[in-house]
């Protein structure tokens, strides 16, 4: 049988040794992916999904162009694999572009096919899952490619906060490309074979004389640590797809899910080891992760963000089974402060938590806000409150556990009772205050110590004096701020019962279109 395809010569569409060919981009680009390090599309996917369970849809599809010689190329899947399948047995809707066809370029197809997948995923409410790897939009289709990705664009703002989106850079993901992913929900980079930028490194040096390779300018660490752009950054690809797997395990698979549930058989959750972890100088740093270790169940907690605003640290566990986002200060870095990246940081990842009924934990050990003419220059004021705003809107449950500091606007910011906080908890070890002792006695006091004999004297016993009033957490406790103080070793188990406590919070927003958060 013969089949006209728009090529100069007629195609046998029905041979199998040309239709492998056409599927598969051909035996020596295979081979010249691998030689890069990367798998092709369809080894992605093996990897990704349930053995035996994918089904691909649009595998016949090819490009409509007829322009600068494509009419003389053509590939069946045009440069995206598509398609539905399993993961841990839960239906995910993906794509995978495919390098070794066109390079991966995004042309009008190319774009409807992913559009449909998309559109599936929306109707059966399951999660979409791209995997990157495309050279950018296919030139010789100008507006048509442009078009493409704006449809993209369309369905991913859509689908935000209705289905999880996953986007893993496994290849380049230049120009336009990059603001799918940036759409999404959580985006991963594969180390030294993943870059994404929105001019290249030819384009920034004929424009700024800045000579910078492409690892330097939009690499996998660049943006883990520079720009906070990509969540999570992969050793090689197979990692990088265990990393998908075992995110998806913490979430829904809708708006309108509960996060999954893992069996558990409660024991002893008495953690003595958290007894010791608070130093007894104040001021002594110490890993806020220690804590989380003890507080979760063993081996639970996937980090968000690892490398990006390490003062603040964000990511996933499980509590007695049950699936919960964690939010906490890290007094191992720059003392735990809030500045912009971190407020940044924690104010996306407390949405996506709420937007998918995931209950929320916060550990709060913050001296305050950072100072400098940089942070108030570059918007503190503004970015401090997006993640106020993301605490106050968010409708799930959440549990905040304050370890030691609790200081001035940060202690407001970080999920107290008074923006909307069901259950909080305090430490013996608790600060909560306006400000640290030291600071505070040299304001209050400031005449006395200045007219007394031995100042110094007097500003140490007007410290202690405060430290006496304000260092401890009882004075919240007793205006009902704090709900319990609790010696640490206590901890694990009230959360489990205040989490089970809250499972079927019931709560909403005033009627809206939408807020204004300060962007």
């Amino acid at each position: 049988m013969e089949s006209t395809t728009g090529t100069s010569s007629k195609t046998e569409i029905l041979d199998r040794k040309n239709a492998e060919a056409l599927l598969g981009g051909g035996k020596e680009r295979i081979e010249s992916q691998h030689k890069k390090g990367k798998l092709t599309a369809r080894e992605r996917l093996e990897l990704l999904l349930d053995e035996g369970s994918f089904e691909e849809i649009g595998k016949f599809v090819m490009h409509r162009s007829k322009d600068f010689g494509l009419d003389k190329e053509h590939y069946l899947g045009d440069g995206v694999v598509t398609g539905y399948g399993t993961v841990g047995g839960r239906l995910v809707y993906v794509f995978a572009q495919d390098f070794t066809v066109f390079g991966g370029s995004l042309s009008e197809t190319h774009a409807e096919k992913i559009c449909k997948m998309m559109d599936l995923a929306m109707k059966n409410g399951a999660p979409v899952i791209g995997l990157n790897d495309s050279g950018g939009a296919r030139i010789q289709e100008g507006v048509l490619s442009l078009a493409g990705y704006a449809d993209i664009f369309y369905r991913n703002t859509l689908a935000s906060g209705v289905i999880p989106q996953i986007s893993a850079v496994m290849g380049p993901c230049a120009g336009g490309a990059v603001y799918s992913p940036a759409i999404t929900d959580f985006i991963m980079m594969v180390e030294q074979t993943s870059y994404m930028f929105v001019t290249g490194p030819n384009v920034v040096k004929t424009v700024t004389h800045e000579d910078v390779t492409s690892e330097e300018l939009g690499g996998a660490m660049t943006h883990a640590t520079k720009s906070g752009v990509t969540h999570f950054v992969a050793a090689n690809e197979v990692q990088c797809i265990e990393y998908i797997k075992q995110l998806l395990s913490y979430m829904p698979q809708n708006c309108e899910d509960e996060p999954p549930m893992l069996p558990y058989e409660l024991g002893d959750e008495k953690r003595p080891a958290l007894n010791t972890i608070i130093p007894d100088n104040a001021n002594q740093p110490y890993d806020m992760r220690e804590i989380i270790e003890e507080l979760t169940d063993t081996g639970s907690f996937f980090e968000v963000h690892k490398y990006f605003a390490e003062n603040i640290v964000v990511g996933f566990a499980r509590l007695a089974g049950r699936s919960i986002g964690i939010v906490a200060n890290q007094p191992a870095v720059l003392a735990g402060v809030l500045d912009i990246n971190a407020s940044q940081k924690a104010a996306r990842f407390v949405r996506f938590c709420d937007s998918f009924n995931i209950p929320l934990l916060v550990l709060e050990d913050v001296p305050g806000f950072l100072p400098g003419t940089d942070q108030e220059w570059n918007a503190i004021i503004t970015n401090g409150a997006k993640l106020l705003y993301a605490f106050c809107e968010a409708t799930v449950p959440r549990v905040t556990v304050i370890t030691r500091k609790a200081y001035g606007g940060a202690y407001d910011v970080m999920n107290s009772k008074h923006i909307g906080a069901d259950m909080n908890y305090a430490w013996p070890s608790a600060e909560i205050a306006v400000m640290g002792a030291s600071g505070a006695a040299e304001i209050i006091f400031k005449r006395e110590i200045a007219q007394a004999e031995d100042p110094q004297a007097k500003l140490q016993e007007k410290v202690e004096e405060y430290t006496r009033k304000f260092a401890n957490p009882f004075r919240a406790a007793h205006r009902g701020y704090i709900d319990e103080v609790i010696y640490p070793e206590q901890t694990r188990e009230k959360l489990i019962r205040a989490f089970k406590m809250l499972e079927n919070k019931a709560a909403s927003l005033p009627r809206k279109k939408h807020g204004n958060i300060p962007l």
